[in-house]
């Protein structure tokens, strides 16, 4: 067994079954939904959250603050582990920022512990790719340093595409403007999505209709994968309340890469990450050509 602790957010979008399996531990961020406070720890029913949103409820997120990432480290320092830390990218959040803190203050107290930080650069099931990725490396043998350096090297190759049916979120968000989302709303304009080498959210293209912007993912897959049509390795998907969207889409994946059926992973796009995209998104991860704009 290695000798210290994977650890990573609750915005990793992976079910708690599968964080346990893998032996990763998280830290869990908060949400709002019309004013209640909630942890994002899987508790509140996804199916439930996502229904009220479409009725209307607003949500907001909050993250990880310095003093519960030092509550969720110190157990682990205090039991004799090192500890590798991967945050949301920070393209979309500062919890890195929090993160680091707690790490400065308690290698204060843990001299002789290894307390690494890593920003993922990824977000949704993505990150939890990446997370899935280095428990694989870890359980082959692979210590704490080389680890932390691996992530580093290869976290931009972690390919993330993704599009929504519904631009209400994106809007709210700062996402979309207030005009394009209007104009795409009556056009039925499905923006396609990925996250840059900076970690940042940015529209890559507009497509008019849902069939057109499933394909333009699979397609993406295809000319970005590892191998492109012979592409075997990994690949998630994610969704909030539209795994009909997502089965289109795994349908047109296993149609240009065969070896891909029957493979692809699906998940619920968290409370925190859904917050932010409402129900109606499809998010794509598999490995591929480094991010470079």
């Amino acid at each position: 067994m290695a000798g210290y602790v994977l650890s990573c957010c609750s915005t990793a979008d992976l079910n708690d079954e599968h964080f346990k399996k893998r032996d990763i531990k998280k830290v869990c961020f908060h949400f709002e939904l019309d004013g209640k406070q909630f942890m994002d720890n899987g508790e509140y029913p996804i199916g439930d959250f996502y229904q009220s949103m479409a009725n209307g409820a607003m949500t907001k997120t909050s993250q990880v603050n310095t003093e519960e990432y030092i509550d969720h480290f110190k157990p682990f320092l205090e039991a004799g582990k090192d500890i590798l830390h991967l945050t949301l990218s920070s393209g979309i959040s500062g919890t890195i920022n929090s993160a680091n803190i707690a790490a400065s203050i308690l290698r204060d107290e843990f001299p002789d512990r290894k307390i690494y930080i890593v920003d993922s650069l990824a977000a949704s099931s993505g990150y939890g790719l990446l997370m899935d990725t280095l428990a694989d490396k870890r359980d082959a043998g692979m210590g704490i340093d080389e680890l932390k350096y691996w992530a580093e090297d290869h976290r931009l190759e972690l390919n993330h595409w993704f599009f929504t049916t519904d631009l209400t979120y994106l809007v709210r968000g700062g996402r979309v403007s207030r005009a394009a989302g209007f104009f795409g709303g009556a056009l039925k304009i499905c923006p396609l999505l990925n996250v840059d080498y900076e970690g940042h959210l940015i529209a890559r293209a507009k497509l008019r209709g849902k069939p057109a912007v499933i394909k333009a993912a699979a397609q993406k897959m295809l000319e970005c994968a590892n191998n492109g049509a012979d592409y075997d390795g990994k690949c998630y998907i994610s969704q909030s309340a539209c795994r009909g969207d997502a089965d289109a889409l795994i349908a047109e994946i296993e149609e240009m890469i065969p070896a891909m059926k029957g493979k692809i992973e699906v998940y619920d796009i968290g409370t925190t990450i859904g917050s932010h995209t409402g129900p109606g998104t499809v998010a794509l991860f598999f490995w591929g050509s480094k991010r470079v704009d």
